[in-house]
């Protein structure tokens, strides 16, 4: 345990200096998550990955060693692309530039717990050094396109409900106009913020709860599924309120804060799932969690 222990010290030492070697990368990722609601899971990553990594530790570390070829390997990969984000970011988006510096930071930080802990812990400890990518801003470009998607899938499940309604509608690509008033569904309405924090979850229950894969992929699929459903329920359930209450409720509170509202409702949605998948789920015992 005591080995165990300076191991850890020396990885915090050089997930430390890795920081401070990109002090300025650092500071603009700090910024970047507090001031953009799309990003303000960023920060918490690490956080939850060190958590399960400490949950799990028994099981991780059981064997400790040293791979100097994966280290080396990983520690290459992430100095290529830290100079590559250095050499030629000035020329990208920043939020492109940040990407790619954050990614080599992983990569580094990574290198230091292949070359600390070796090949086995690094195998065993592939979900929780995985779920560090998610740290990552997402570039602008592919932004753009998870905003869209969110946008038209929403707008799909939305007038799919009005039509089951019988509400008389009249829709035009994300404008949909009734009698009263007319809605769009902007890329603000997109819900991307807690689609992510349920995402995240749906990622976090498939790891601690199923052991099978293809069950496990079945549990994060269908949370991309609900985080679209509940973003369509959300835009329905506001216009039938706007509609016939009071147009107020467009907004409302109801509106501005009521995400948290549609994100336990897609958590039910997935409750059942996460029910049936798990019943014929027999936990290895490798997969205990260390109290």
């Amino acid at each position: 345990m005591g080995s165990l222990t300076r191991r850890v010290a020396y990885l915090v030492g050089w997930i430390v200096a890795a920081c401070l070697l990109f002090f300025r990368p650092i500071t603009q990722f700090v910024s970047y998550s507090l001031s953009n609601d799309n990003a303000s899971h960023l920060m918490l990553i690490p956080v939850i990955s060190a958590w399960v990594l400490f949950l799990e530790r028994e099981r991780i570390f059981k064997i400790s060693g040293s791979d100097m070829a994966a280290a080396l390997a990983l520690l290459v990969s992430g100095g290529v692309l830290g100079l590559v984000a250095f050499s030629f970011g000035s020329h990208w988006l920043l939020l492109n530039q940040l990407s790619v510096y954050i990614f080599s930071l992983l990569l580094i930080w990574i290198a230091g717990f292949a070359f600390l802990f070796g090949r086995q812990a690094l195998r065993k400890a592939r979900f929780p050094l995985a779920f560090l990518l998610l740290t990552i801003p997402i570039p602008e470009f592919i932004l753009d396109k998870v905003i869209y998607f969110l946008q038209k899938g929403s707008a799909e499940i939305a007038a799919t409900l009005f039509d089951w309604s019988g509400i008389p509608v009249l829709r035009d690509g994300f404008v949909f106009r009734f009698a009263h008033v007319s809605i769009e569904v902007a890329r603000e309405c997109s819900g991307i913020r807690s689609s992510l924090a349920l995402l995240i979850l749906a990622i976090l229950v498939a790891h601690f709860y199923l052991d099978t894969f293809w069950k496990q992929v079945v549990l994060v699929v269908a949370g991309v599924f609900v985080m679209i459903v509940k973003n369509g329920v959300r835009i329905f359930t506001l216009t039938l309120l706007a509609s016939y209450v009071d147009p107020g409720f467009l907004y409302g509170r109801l509106h501005r804060q009521g995400g948290v509202v549609f994100f336990l409702l897609g958590l039910l949605l997935l409750v059942p799932l996460l029910w049936l998948l798990q019943r014929s789920e027999r936990k290895l015992p490798g997969r205990t969690v260390a109290s």
